[in-house]
């Protein structure tokens, strides 16, 4: 019996399979990952602020330059709440997109 022959699977060992990898909902993961991006940066940005001090975040303050209007501050850190979570939302679905992509791909490679 050769390498090709021994990792051959059967229809019943190829279904089991199919059945066994998981696939991720998008939406799940997009609201998963909304949530933990958004609070996760309002909490970062409150912690700042109440910290405070002479130089209030500096390199928190940097994501200003991907997050339209984002600032360590009070308003910031409302603002940071909704553009985080959306930036996490974006995440989340196309991280549910890769996987279940590759899934399928290998997948397809035991048919």
């Amino acid at each position: 019996m050769d390498d090709g022959e021994r990792w051959r699977l059967t229809t019943d060992e190829q279904r089991t399979l199919r059945r066994a990898v998981a696939r991720l909902r998008a939406g799940i993961m997009a609201v998963t990952f909304g949530m933990a991006g958004g609070v996760g940066l309002f909490v970062a940005t409150i912690w700042l602020v109440l910290r405070g001090g002479d130089r209030v975040g500096p390199h928190l303050g940097l994501l200003a330059n991907y997050l339209p209007g984002y600032s360590v501050t009070w308003g910031g850190a409302v603002l940071g709440l909704f553009e985080g979570g959306l930036v996490g939302a974006l995440v989340g679905a196309t991280v549910a997109w890769l996987y279940n992509t590759f899934a399928s791909w290998r997948g397809a490679a035991f048919r």
